[in-house]
């Protein structure tokens, strides 16, 4: 076995972990496939045996190059995006990490994505992470600790009169079951019968009312519009249990909701993306490890 052949087996070693690191940072199998192959190209561009420590090396160039993908990502437009990968790759996904868990780290600055990711996902030290991020040892703990308090957030809220903790989680995840299902059913079980349904216009097909009253219209609606729901997943948004609809693990809508005496008394569709950008998320408590 040649050199080259050699350093290529030591690359394919490290391929699972370095795709799972990229995965997570980038949000897509497709994007992490391209970060993990660009590290070999560079690799091949090295004398390999020079590095002490191919792992941590190839650490850090795929980091750098996820880092620079999610900067490119913040300097483009807000816009609707088509997910890049195909539905088996995003199921996958989906699985591995969670979905939750990617709409909330989209949420996060790219170098808080990629501290965060290493840390607390790979165990990487910050003594490493800081020369990544282009940050000396302190900042990058920093930044980590901050992306963890925006993951984490502060906690379902309590306030009184108002269905909170398990109780309200039970009646949003009746109504996304119900949706998801198209069961009509179900959803007049979980509405209650004054339900008031709010949306942004980008939310609807032309013609559909922004306002809509009443369990059965809101019913019917929903099991005509539902199909989205499949891809629905409770998050918080300032302590508050919504669900954040995310086909490809990015935000598309958000759905708030009001919950009274067991149903569903009211919901809103956010769509607008200057409203979605805006928009603190983390995750419910039992999804934090």
């Amino acid at each position: 076995m040649d050199g080259r052949e050699e350093l290529a087996v030591r690359f394919e070693a490290e391929r699972g972990r370095l795709g799972a690191v990229a995965r997570r940072m980038l949000g897509s199998t497709a994007e992490a496939e391209d970060a993990v192959q660009e590290a070999w190209l560079r690799l091949e561009r090295v004398d390999a045996a020079e590095l002490e420590n191919l792992p941590g090396w190839l650490t850090t160039v795929v980091s750098r190059i996820c880092l620079d993908v999610l900067r490119g990502r913040r300097t483009e437009p807000v816009v609707v995006e088509e997910a890049v990968d195909g539905p088996e790759a995003e199921a996958e996904l989906v699985e591995e990490v969670g979905r939750a868990m990617l709409v909330v780290l989209d949420r996060l600055g790219p170098a808080e994505r990629v501290a965060f990711v290493l840390h607390d996902g790979f165990a990487v030290p910050f003594e490493q992470i800081g020369p990544i991020v282009g940050r000396n040892t302190a900042a990058a703990k920093k930044l980590a600790s901050r992306a963890r308090q925006r993951v984490r957030g502060t906690g379902e809220s309590t306030g009184a009169g108002a269905a909170t903790g398990s109780a309200r989680r039970e009646v949003v995840e009746a109504f996304l079951a119900a949706a998801r299902g198209g069961d009509l059913d179900a959803l007049l079980a979980v509405l209650a019968p004054d339900v008031v349904r709010r949306a942004d216009p980008a939310a609807l097909p032309a013609g559909r009312p922004v306002l809509l009253r009443g369990a059965g219209a809101v019913a019917r609606e929903t099991r005509v519009i539902g199909r989205r729901a499949r891809f629905a997943v409770p998050v918080l948004v300032d302590g508050e249990l919504c669900a954040a609809i995310a086909p490809d693990g990015r935000l598309r809508l958000l759905l708030r909701f009001e919950v009274a005496d067991g149903r569903v008394a009211g919901f809103e569709v956010v769509a607008d993306p200057a409203r979605l950008a805006a928009l603190e998320l983390s995750l419910p408590g039992r999804e934090v490890s």
